[in-house]
């Protein structure tokens, strides 16, 4: 009976201790962790951060950067109103949770990995079908590392099986890089593991490392494939044990080798991209968490913790080593949790800063001693002012997003552009669309706007409340008490034309026109 007791009492013990090391990670302590990283940085460099940002400033960079858009009206009173203590951390699941993230996400990673879709007419239908399979993976919250895994490992004939869906939208991917070994390589290198080797395509590079050969000895991983024209017009196949490649003007043939040197063990009839999938995505790889983590970080503060991203080395160390090794074995640990990531940058309270400037001290982005104001992307801005204007586009095409034609995709062309965000300018064609476009026009006209026309003609609104829904709408605050005097006597009195309606859609003009409403800061 004692030894039957002290067996359950084992069994027990280990129990706890498994269900005690199985607990879920845990974002909020990780955001501490990266406060203390970013607060010793600061302190080392004597800079003084800004101060917090305010509740309708941390509500409007929240909404864009997880949801892709402002907040509604409702949406932007209602949390201006909460007075719970945890209101931020519950708006931060809220977002997670919700379909807006699985759809800007999907623009995300659709702009990130595919990025000749918004430069190369002759792919742009790669885009849409794209979209899809990342909406799907979102959906179920895929860890990273099988979104990467599944395209690189996706077969190159998937887009062609026929099916409605068009197969296996992975595919895309390598369809991108039109089936070529070395674009494939290049695109792979720099995007899943932040190693620029392109650069030794034709030639040792010039300021690393890397050697042509080792660019060579890695785009033989994807030897086996059969290029295609961009046209696409025919399936390529994929010969499974073709694992090397002849250097171009070199004659010299090259055999399938990772980056860190080390000789891959190949199982038969298995792809050779499914053995570089696994190295790639090993919780021991020194490249792979640390690419994902940087980028992410980028994509919410502007500057990544390696910057440029994609020239990691001793002539560009990490603002944040110890921070940047920290992130990327927790979020390795977390089983490649985005949600997981990006809940713990989002509760920081480096996140958390204004934008606004504290002296010359805090204009050094790499202490990231206040939040560094970006430009919108064009998906943002078309779907902001669509949200703040009531605009509805025709729901559910897919043409939106091809067809330069309709609002969304003429939109999207205009205002596309590869720069940085945290650089990005506005073109006079930009600005020229903004003020007197069509579009703007029909958006800030009373008889067209919904939500202007339904806030000229209530009678259960007065002048300072009209004002207050306007910048609500466009800037997800309230007015100060000195906006609400001097528009209200401005509105009041009909402007040039005597009409207070008219005057009214000018205040909205002006505030969807301003730099407040047209960057994320």
């Amino acid at each position: 009976m004692a030894r039957q007791i002290r067996w359950e009492l084992g069994l027990l013990a280990w129990l706890l201790c498994s269900a005690a090391s199985a607990a879920p990670p845990d974002p909020v302590a990780l955001a501490q962790r990266i406060d203390t990283h970013i607060e010793a940085g600061r302190k080392a460099n004597g800079v003084t951060p800004a101060p917090r940002a305010g509740d309708p400033e941390f509500l409007r960079r929240l909404y864009l950067d997880l949801a892709g858009h402002i907040p509604r009206v409702y949406e932007a009173r209602e949390f201006l109103d909460d007075q719970r203590p945890d209101k931020r951390s519950r708006e931060i699941d809220k977002l997670l949770d919700g379909a807006g993230y699985v759809s800007h996400f999907s623009t995300v990673w659709r702009r990130e990995w595919l990025p000749q879709v918004g430069a190369d007419p002759q792919v742009q239908f790669l885009g849409p079908q794209f979209e899809i399979w990342l909406k799907k993976q979102l959906q179920a919250n895929a860890p990273y590392d099988k979104m990467v895994r599944d395209m690189i490992t996706a077969p190159p004939y998937g887009y062609f099986d026929g099916t409605a869906n068009g197969g296996n939208q992975a595919t895309a991917f390598l369809m991108a890089n039109e089936l070529k070994p070395e674009n494939i390589a290049a695109a792979t290198s720099r995007l899943f593991l932040g190693v620029k080797i392109e650069c030794a395509q034709c030639h040792n590079h010039p300021f690393d490392t890397w050697k042509r050969e080792q660019f060579w000895q890695f785009a033989s991983f994807f030897a086996g494939i059969t290029p295609v024209g961009p046209n696409f017009r025919r399936a390529p196949n994929e010969a499974i044990e073709v694992r090397s490649l002849t250097i171009p003007d070199l004659n010299k043939k090259v055999s399938a080798k990772f980056l860190d040197g080390k000789e891959p063990k190949f199982t038969e009839k298995v792809s050779s991209r499914v053995t570089l999938a696994e190295w790639m995505t090993a919780k021991e790889n020194p490249y792979f968490a640390r690419n994902a983590v940087n980028r992410i970080w980028a994509n919410f503060f502007g500057t990544g913790l390696i910057d440029p991203l994609d020239e990691p080395g001793e002539q560009n160390p990490p603002s944040h080593p110890e921070l940047l090794k920290e992130l990327s074995k927790a979020f390795a640990d977390s089983g490649y949790d985005l949600k997981f990531l990006i809940k713990a940058i989002v509760s920081s309270k480096a996140y958390q800063l204004s934008s606004a400037s504290q002296g010359a001290s805090a204009t050094n982005d790499r202490t990231f001693s206040r939040m560094k104001v970006r430009g919108l992307t064009p998906e943002q801005l078309f779907d902001s002012l669509a949200l703040a204007t009531g605009y509805r586009d025709a729901p559910g095409s897919m043409r939106m997003y091809v067809d330069p034609r309709m609002p969304r995709g003429e939109f999207l062309a205009k205002f596309s552009s590869t720069e940085r965000l945290s650089e990005v300018q506005t073109s006079i064609l930009q600005a020229l669309t903004l003020m007197n476009g069509k579009l703007i026009g029909e958006l800030t006209s009373v008889e067209r706007s919904e939500l202007l026309s339904g806030v000229a003609i209530t009678p259960f609104f007065d002048t300072p409340q009209k004002i207050e829904v306007l910048y609500l709408a466009a800037l997800s605050r309230k007015p100060t008490a000195e906006e609400t005097r001097k528009l209200t006597e401005y509105v009041d009195k009909g402007g040039p034309t005597h009409d207070a309606n008219k005057v009214l859609a000018d205040v909205f003009w002006a505030l969807l026109n301003s730099s407040e409403f047209g960057f994320n800061h």
